[in-house]
């Protein structure tokens, strides 16, 4: 596939993930496996999609942040584990071969798109405080750091769901949380497919492009038809993708 062929494959979906991800959360359902469509090997897939993610979450990790919207001293501790996770999980991606690393994909995908729709985790009654806060924080950022170098879709979900079920935060804080360790996440792995060559940065260039203006036009516009509308587009999408996904493993 050419360039050209690339450029219009991942742009838009790329723009769209990002407008979706502004809403309504889930964006990296839609990212990785629209790289996943123009048939580059796996590990440039996933390396070109940390560029394209990494600019997207410093922009919103840097709104959180501004607007007081975390606890600072938590998300420094998991920001750093997740910086040690996420350098685990992305060797450990690069070591599987390209076939079984894309067959894994396709596979869990659907499941962590499950889980990214429908699941919800209650807040902890209380806060916890002191060292068992910075314990979980820490184990927490480790944890889905690892996950988030080793595959990545849902990270940010599987944070927000973490720091309000075992932590105790607000789903505000865990959010603005959850942005700073993802953040660190995204870019210890892509400080590892850099080094490695494994990010296409005359396609994942013009697509982290598309992701800032669709992250913007998503935070910024009025949506009448509110988040579950947008949701529901997503499914569209995913059902989409997958099918395409898994014709091209069957052919």
């Amino acid at each position: 596939m050419s360039l050209p062929q690339m450029l219009m494959i991942v742009c838009p979906l790329i723009f769209l993930a990002s407008f979706v991800d502004s809403v309504a959360g889930g964006g990296g359902l839609i990212s990785l496996p629209a790289y996943m469509l123009t048939g580059l090997p796996m590990h440039t897939v996933c390396g070109s999609n940390k560029l394209s993610a990494s600019i997207g979450t410093a922009i919103s990790a840097v709104r959180f942040y501004k607007n007081g919207c975390l606890h600072l001293k938590g998300a420094l501790f998991s920001a750093g584990a997740a910086l040690i996770g996420a350098y685990c999980g992305v060797r450990l991606n690069i070591y599987l071969p390209n076939d079984l690393l894309k067959k894994a994909f396709v596979f869990l995908l659907p499941f962590v798109a499950l889980f990214v729709l429908f699941g919800k985790g209650k807040v902890r009654k209380q806060l916890l405080e002191g060292r068992k806060l910075y314990l979980f924080c820490t184990c927490i950022g480790f944890g889905i750091g690892m996950y988030d170098g080793l595959i990545g879709p849902g990270t940010g979900t599987f944070l927000i769901f973490c720091y309000t079920s075992f932590v105790g935060f607000d789903y505000v804080t865990a959010s603005g949380n959850a942005k700073i360790a993802n953040l660190a996440s995204n870019l210890a792995s892509l400080a590892v497919y850099l080094a490695g060559g494994h990010v296409a940065l005359t396609l994942a260039l013009p697509a982290a492009c598309c992701s800032i203006l669709g992250g913007w036009l998503g935070s910024g516009m009025a949506i009448h038809k509110g988040s579950k509308f947008i949701r529901k587009m997503l499914i569209v999408v995913l059902i989409g993708i997958f099918a395409k996904l898994i014709y091209d493993l069957m052919v």
